[in-house]
């Protein structure tokens, strides 16, 4: 089963940018890309950079820390095919960005 979550207001996001939020104790980074909203995990595998402050372009986030760099819609690296960053289903409703959670027991 799983859980309906709001993360955002689209206008909170704007084109070609990134925020961050945090939902179900995880750290969430939301992506516009042309109108279309992405989310991958916000914790870059390789120091924990913060995927939401990077910069994207041509729908690809760099990481501002160590400038890893991730396709938003899939979470493929640019780096390394064995590294895939987490993707985040999105649900916009309304103007309203949510997520779908699996509950766990």
């Amino acid at each position: 089963m799983s859980e309906r979550v709001f993360l955002a207001k689209c206008d909170d996001c704007d084109e070609g940018c990134a925020i961050e939020v945090t939902a179900n104790n995880r750290v969430i980074a939301i992506f516009n890309v042309e109108g279309q909203f992405y989310a991958l995990d916000g914790v870059c595998p390789h120091q924990g950079g913060p995927l939401g402050n990077g910069q994207i372009c041509d729908g690809v986030v760099t990481c501002p820390w160590h400038q890893w760099q991730f396709v938003v819609e899939s979470g493929e690296s640019l780096f390394s095919p064995a590294v895939r960053q987490p993707t985040i289903e999105l649900e916009i409703e309304d103007g309203q960005i949510y997520a779908r959670f699996e509950q766990t027991s």
